[in-house]
């Protein structure tokens, strides 16, 4: 490579001082940190009809053994592998915020500043989006004995905000994740929005079951997506997790909104959830990112790849995530999760970089044009050498800088979670 360069949305330019290919951070849309350490213990059939549903079950088993500092040491773990895989921002949808039997720390803030701690102690950005979880179902019910640790009523979480909102500082946002339509009554949602201030991040997991959707068309008449764009004021401030199951009305809506969709194709993958229509998306102009939500994999190569692939394997045709003006899938997808880490996570990004190692067997014989491609479609070798957040380099030669401690931390927290 005669002269090192960096990938922009309008083209590469020259970056002489750099010591490989430079790409932009990618923003991670969607995390829930404390699954990272059940990873992999969900994959033993427990039901003939195995579904998210039962898969749900498991998790709910697992969050119940979680306190602020094995949070702590597992939120550290993984912020270390986002940041080594390319990500330098995560926007962290967090809902377990009190003690297990439902009662609050004497902080009532505790799990939520166990998560700043780690994301600033590793050096990764973070959107941290406490989330309102009020009721077990559409039809109102309390929430189930292993939900009440998740539990706010509108003062309280209220309150929780703007005690976090002291916290934020250049590499910190605080924003607000609804649960779900299924868990935030109508009224409730309606009280939350009013309070916020104008710029607030709102993230909602939306329409990613199917039963989700009958249930929400039995009690509320209307499909998740359908009922949410009639009902709040959706705009480029709002990200919808996963809706998965859209009408093509429903395409149209949240394109015409300028909401971000926020894809995680391996999780989304791992629990059978079902697969995006991202071409008609696409064409319809809508936004989108990707997250990895579960952390049965913490890649940004991984989930663009899989968005890509799973859309061949349904479409039966190859190269599907392009436009007119874009005929890489590559520089497609990069175009599209660039475009909207700023709307989803209030971080533009524009001063973090990944460097990719030029010497790497996947990039011989490389030019400028196939870079991206041979990133996001060619082996299974991380790449990624260096990584700098708000210009901080925090990984180099591939390695974070605290991974050695970061992990023995982690492997101690997992004996007294697995004990």
């Amino acid at each position: 490579m005669p002269t090192p360069q960096r990938w922009t949305p309008t083209g590469w330019i020259d970056a002489p001082q750099a010591e490989g290919w430079c790409l932009p951070g990618i923003a991670n849309l969607h995390s829930h940190a404390f699954q990272r350490a059940m990873a992999g213990l969900a994959e033993r059939q427990t039901n003939p009809s195995d579904s998210f549903w039962t898969w749900r079950e498991t998790m709910y088993r697992f969050a119940a053994r979680f306190d602020p500092d094995t949070l702590y040491a597992v939120a550290s773990q993984l912020y270390v592998e986002m940041l080594e895989a390319g990500y330098t921002t995560v926007c962290e949808f967090h809902y377990l915020h009190h003690a297990p039997d439902g009662r609050a720390y004497d902080d009532p803030a505790a799990m939520s500043r166990a998560l700043i701690r780690a994301a600033r102690d590793t050096g990764i950005r973070l959107t941290l989006l406490p989330v309102l979880y009020m009721c077990g179902g559409f039809d109102g019910r309390p929430l189930g004995e292993r939900q009440r640790r998740f539990g706010h009523d509108v003062d309280a979480y209220l309150r929780l905000l703007e005690t976090l909102r002291i916290e934020g500082d250049a590499t910190l946002r605080i924003g607000c994740a609804l649960h779900s339509l299924r868990a935030v009554p109508a009224d409730a949602m309606r009280d939350v929005l009013a309070a916020l201030p104008r710029q607030s991040r709102v993230h909602i997991h939306i329409a990613e079951q199917i039963g989700e959707v009958q249930d929400c068309l039995a009690v509320r008449d209307a499909r998740p997506v359908e009922w949410l764009l009639d009902n709040a004021e959706v705009d480029a401030r709002w990200t919808l997790v996963h809706a998965t199951h859209l009408t093509p009305g429903e395409v149209q809506g949240i394109a015409r909104s300028g909401a971000t969709v926020a894809l995680c194709p391996t999780t989304e993958a791992n629990l059978g959830d079902g697969l995006f229509p991202l071409r008609d998306y696409l064409d319809a102009g809508g936004a989108w990112g990707i997250g990895s939500d579960s952390h049965i994999s913490v890649s940004p190569v991984e989930e663009l790849r899989w968005l890509e692939y799973g859309q061949r394997l349904v479409t039966r045709h190859r190269n599907i995530a392009v436009r007119e003006d874009s005929p890489s899938v590559g520089e497609t997808l990069l175009r599209g999760v660039v475009a909207t880490a700023a709307n989803a996570s209030e971080f533009s990004g524009a001063d973090d970089v990944l460097v990719l190692d030029a010497a790497s067997p996947q990039f011989a014989g490389a030019i400028a044009g196939n870079v991206v491609d041979r990133w996001l479609f060619a082996g299974n070798r991380n790449p990624v050498r260096q990584v700098s957040v708000a210009g901080m380099p925090v990984v180099a030669a591939g390695r974070h800088r605290d991974r050695e401690a970061v992990a023995l931390a982690y492997a101690a927290a997992m004996r007294k979670l697995m004990a």
